[in-house]
């Protein structure tokens, strides 16, 4: 067989098959199952959007308490130069 032949006895299979699928009805559902794909694509998307958003206001407090902790080390640190360079000896 050639490919051309090939090509198109595959091109009558499946419009065969999708003749056959519209004479039992498939096509009803076409409607309902593209609105499910569309709400499930939806709330995928806001459910990682908000899961972005909450991830970084977690980083955001994160590196605020760190900050905060870094300042205090510092400060500490400032603290036991100044004993050690002009504290009491």
């Amino acid at each position: 067989m050639s490919a051309t032949s090939k090509a198109s006895w595959m091109v009558a299979a499946s419009i065969g098959a999708v003749e056959a699928l519209k004479d039992q009805g498939v096509c009803r559902w076409n409607y309902p199952l593209r609105s499910l794909h569309q709400h499930a694509k939806n709330n995928i998307r806001s459910y990682y959007q908000a899961k972005k958003l909450s991830v970084q206001s977690s980083s955001a407090i994160s590196s605020k308490v760190n900050n905060e902790k870094l300042k205090q080390s510092e400060e500490s640190l400032r603290r036991v130069m100044y004993l050690s360079c002009w504290g009491p000896n």
